[in-house]
């Protein structure tokens, strides 16, 4: 049996707990650096198991020292409410506390990204970095324009030509340097949202399970690539639940003696993809019977808002299954699979 080790990262330094079966600990502190992150593997051995808060830097960490002990354990900062609480916040009582919890088999773990998969989702970020910047970009020439009485239509906006028609428009001249302005900055946005998207493509299409994802009606090339990299191995979810709920988009259960009450959905998972799962579900009711009638008669019965995060709910079984049995569809709208060549 090895030795369990608690490691309290920081962005400069980490402190670390050393900690016996029986529970005797030595504390030390390293450099975040190649050569003390070096001088830190040195100590290890092959039957040490290590615990670490998932924090900015832990997948650099994690990937450093994952060959020098049996098992590196990604902490889930949400649920390991221990070390946000503690009465004495300090470096080593946290690195003490981490290596307790993982002797006693009780630290809650969040998945560890490959290094592709972690720059792929970095990109991922940017990109709706942004469109949003971009779409706040819009709205403000939006309140310029309707300050000046003028009615605006999407239309305006949609394409660069379009833009500079605004920027040409016979307005105040105060209006009319600051729309200038912020029009240069969307057409720089809308390159940049390009060349991006066509790299989000390119990397896409060598996943694992794309040419699936993209042949389920509502999800296009980039959702497709968004998607795959948020879920990863399909088979760390043991069924469709787990994935739901790592998407944040199962309701929270609070539980009364013998009574349960199931409020709002979590939104734990990431965000974006959670987003683009809603956002492809939209498309695939337009044109799938199936998923049209079930949100149709949700929304008769709880509203489109219900109704559309339950119809993501069973579009997202569709994806884990489409992935779990390495389905293509044919046609996805008579859920006809292709033959296998």
């Amino acid at each position: 049996m090895g030795r369990f080790i608690g490691v309290d990262l920081h962005k400069n330094s980490f402190t670390v707990c050393y900690m016996q079966k029986k529970g005797e600990h030595s504390l030390k502190t390293f450099r975040v650096n190649p050569s003390d992150v070096e001088t830190f593997k040195n100590t290890l051995a092959k039957q040490d198991e290590i615990a670490v808060e998932s924090t900015g830097n832990t997948g650099y960490f994690a990937r450093e020292v994952k060959e020098s002990v049996s098992k590196v354990r990604i902490i889930n900062p949400i649920q390991f409410k221990i070390i946000s609480e503690s009465v004495k916040k300090t470096d080593e009582h946290d690195a003490v506390t981490i290596a307790r919890y993982l002797s006693k088999g009780l630290i809650p773990e969040v998945r560890m990204r490959s290094k592709d998969e972690a720059k792929l989702g970095s990109l991922i970020g940017t990109r709706d970095k942004f469109v949003k910047l971009r779409t706040t970009l819009k709205n403000k020439i939006h309140n310029i324009l309707n300050a000046s009485g003028i009615v605006t239509t999407k239309e305006m906006f949609t394409s660069d030509k379009a833009l500079e028609r605004v920027a040409a428009m016979d307005l105040d001249d105060a209006d009319l340097f600051e729309i200038r302005i912020i029009v240069d900055q969307i057409k720089s946005l809308n390159k940049s949202i390009d060349v991006i998207n066509k790299e989000l493509i390119d990397r896409g299409k060598k996943l694992d399970g794309h040419k699936g994802l993209t042949s389920i009606t509502g999800i296009g090339d980039i959702s497709a690539t968004v998607l795959l990299n948020t879920i990863g191995d399909v088979d760390d979810f043991g069924d469709d639940k787990k994935l739901a709920a790592y998407f944040g988009i199962v309701p929270r259960v609070a539980v009364s003696n013998e009574t349960s009450h199931y409020g709002k959905i979590t939104k734990r998972g990431n965000k974006i993809a959670r987003t683009v799962l809603v956002q492809s579900t939209l498309v695939a009711i337009r044109y799938n019977h199936y998923l049209r009638h079930f949100y149709f008669k949700l929304k008769a019965k709880k509203g489109s808002g219900k109704a559309i995060i339950a119809t993501s709910r069973k579009l997202l079984t569709i994806i884990y299954r489409t992935l779990k049995n390495d389905w293509v569809f044919e046609d996805f709208n008579k859920f006809k699979l292709a033959v296998s060549v």
